[in-house]
């Protein structure tokens, strides 16, 4: 059986997602979100998704872009995803090779790459010429069974509010966000400065759930958030959950997600996933707190053209 390597179609969306969620049972993936995220990238990015076929059926997906946030030139990244039942078949590789081309047509000089933390997944990078460098973790909590801290009362001039009611303006959110990720721990930085992109592709995402993300409001400025994804089928995601600078070390983040979890619990909600780099300490602490326990890690990996 041949396997091709091409572009994607629209009717590929639910492929792409099938085998998203077999690799990575830990992320939320739908048809919906795939085709959104297809429609959405934006023109600096250069996206190009791939699919691996044989006889008719999606085995691989690549998801290929320049990273056009980071203020950093010629960055770009290529994930890889096979279906655990067709490893072995050169689909991977096949796509990894379609990807490096693309990238460094487009002027990218290095190119990162997430890779399970397996003997087998990091052996296939390191013989592509990738470097491994930081880790980050897959977190799960069992919403359905295991216990929730109890919902504590926020401390005189904090407020919790769902982003449901920013939705008349989001800006002050996307603020928020932006200096968030401005220090989120990475290899990739990231700034955060069009609005308008920001607006369609992350408030208005078919995953976003507005009523389940929690904003920590402090004498009325939005100052800590816990971003909240969910797939209709039971699964939320904590997409990010920050703090503005000026109002670290008050335990705010802790109290935005603490609320955010009980809303999807209400809502019907049954595992939570989250993700942290492995050198975030107070993220890590926060989920262990709420009883979160790592189920897989991912360790990014750099290739250097030239």
């Amino acid at each position: 059986m041949t396997v091709i390597v091409r572009d994607v179609r629209p009717e590929d969306a639910e492929g792409y997602a099938r085998v998203r969620r077999a690799a990575l049972p830990f992320m939320l993936a739908n048809a919906e979100q795939t085709a959104f995220d297809w429609a959405h990238a934006h023109p600096d990015a250069h996206a190009r998704p791939l699919v691996a076929e044989a006889d008719g059926r999606i085995i691989g997906t690549a998801q290929v872009a320049l990273a056009h946030e980071s203020p950093r030139p010629g960055l770009g990244s290529v994930n890889v995803y096979v279906d655990p039942e067709h490893v072995g078949r050169g689909a991977g590789a096949l796509l990894l090779r379609a990807a490096e081309e693309h990238l460094a047509e487009r002027g990218a000089t290095e190119v990162y790459s997430w890779v399970l933390d397996a003997p087998a997944h990091r052996a296939f990078a390191e013989r592509h010429g990738y470097e491994a460098r930081r880790s980050a973790h897959f977190l799960r909590l069992d919403l359905a069974g295991a216990p929730l801290p109890p919902l504590q009362e926020p401390p005189a001039g904090v407020e919790l509010r769902p982003a449901a009611a920013f939705a008349a303006d989001p800006r002050p959110l996307f603020e928020l966000d932006a200096v968030t990720t401005a220090d989120e721990p990475g290899d990739v930085g990231a700034e955060l400065t069009d609005y308008a992109h920001w607006l369609a592709t992350t408030w208005r995402h078919p995953l976003f759930s507005a009523e389940l993300t929690t904003v920590a409001v402090v004498d009325g400025v939005p100052a800590a958030f816990s971003a909240a994804q969910v797939d209709g089928t039971g699964r939320y995601a904590t997409g990010m959950t920050g703090t503005a600078p000026a109002y670290r070390g008050r335990g705010l983040a802790k109290l935005a997600k603490n609320d955010s979890l009980h809303r999807a619990r209400a809502a019907g909600c049954t595992e939570a996933f989250t993700g942290n780099d492995s050198g975030n300490g107070p993220m890590l602490a926060i989920n262990k707190w709420f009883g979160y326990e790592i189920c897989a890690t991912e360790v990014r990996h750099v290739r250097t053209f030239g």
